[in-house]
């Protein structure tokens, strides 16, 4: 917490200055107390009324330390959402995404995930969805719009093409449109000229968070396209965009192989396992700052979504909270006069 005139907080010294003068009165008067002719009386009296005679006199002594406060302009630092802030979701569409190691598979717990994270970022936050196999699409372009973003979700798996992963490519896509939202005026929701091209508006360098974040989700090895991951990576890197990567599955993720791939005669295994790729997804976010999530359940997959969409798209800081300082004045000088009343009608 920081205060924006902290030279005011002095005059909590004369407040205290103020509580030992009273102390000291009160004991000078207990010096010259009447005596009581009856003991047992005396110790009643002082045992059952004395600390409630104090608590009406402590809360207001705090409420006054808080209105003093108040005067100083309290700030504490908070984190807000950045002007500008675009997350883009990356999602693996291929597949190996039908694996059902995560229930109800991969893909179904991805689109599950995205839906949870979609309801809890600001609403004022805009969001992509780039879907990829061996070629990347754009699902969505950055946009507020939740509802075609949902529909771009409920039929992700329209996007899928059974053909590869292609992880450089993906995160080439991503960091152009991330580029694009940012460098136009004006963007309308889900109008990213795709074609377009200007300078990125962002930092100069990659010390401060810029509006742009990439959440990288897949499950498995690069296997095709034309940009190796770390290649697409570096991208990200030069236009200081972070990428959060999330590697989705386990070592026992299996899929049918069915007739894909079988020549005439193949007696091959029919099933053909699919673990997931952590080590280049780690890479991935370690180059770009970003951070790295491994998801081997629905509910891990999910948490890792709703606690990234905590954070992605904001940055500190300051937020003034006079108003708390003084609310909580209000309620202390309310409960004191509760108490003076009911518990204790003379003030000392």
């Amino acid at each position: 917490m920081s205060f924006q005139s902290p030279w005011l907080l002095l005059s909590l010294a004369v407040l205290g200055a103020a509580v030992g003068l009273w102390l000291l009165a009160e004991r000078r008067r207990m010096r010259y107390a009447v005596s009581f002719p009856n003991v047992d009386v005396l110790a009643t009296v002082v045992s059952g009324r004395s600390w409630t005679r104090l608590v009406a006199p402590l809360l207001v002594g705090l409420a006054l330390a808080l209105l003093l406060g108040a005067l100083a302009r309290p700030h504490v630092t908070r984190m807000f959402l950045h002007e500008r802030a675009t997350v883009i979701l990356v999602v693996d569409t291929s597949r190996s995404m039908q694996a059902e190691d995560v229930a109800p598979t991969r893909l179904g717990a991805a689109q599950e995930a995205i839906r949870t994270f979609l309801d809890d970022v600001p609403d004022r936050l805009n969001v992509g969805l780039v879907v990829f196999a061996g070629d990347t699409q754009v699902a969505t372009p950055p946009t507020k719009n939740r509802a075609l973003l949902g529909d771009a979700v409920d039929t992700i798996d329209s996007f899928s093409v059974f053909g590869g992963t292609a992880i450089g490519d993906a995160l080439d896509t991503a960091v152009k449109l991330g580029k694009r939202a940012v460098e136009r005026e004006d963007p309308p929701d889900g109008e990213i000229a795709l074609g377009e091209t200007r300078h990125l508006a962002q930092a100069t360098t990659c010390e401060e968070d810029g509006p742009v974040s990439i959440l990288f989700l897949s499950d498995g090895a690069q296997t095709r396209g034309i940009l190796q991951p770390l290649e697409g990576a570096a991208l990200a890197k030069e236009a200081c965009i972070p990428v959060y990567t999330v590697a989705l599955g386990t070592a026992e993720g299996i899929i049918d192989r069915g007739t894909f791939g079988a020549l005439p005669g193949d007696t091959g295994p029919r099933f053909i396992p699919v673990p997931p790729d952590p080590e280049t997804l780690r890479a991935i976010a370690d180059m770009t700052g970003g951070e790295f999530s491994e998801a081997r359940s629905a509910d891990s997959l999910e948490n890792a979504y709703s606690q990234l969409g905590s954070q992605l798209g904001r940055e500190p800081g300051e937020s003034e909270v006079t108003f708390l300082f003084v609310a909580l004045a209000a309620g202390l000088l309310l409960a004191a006069g509760v108490v003076g009343t009911f518990f204790a009608p003379r003030l000392p």
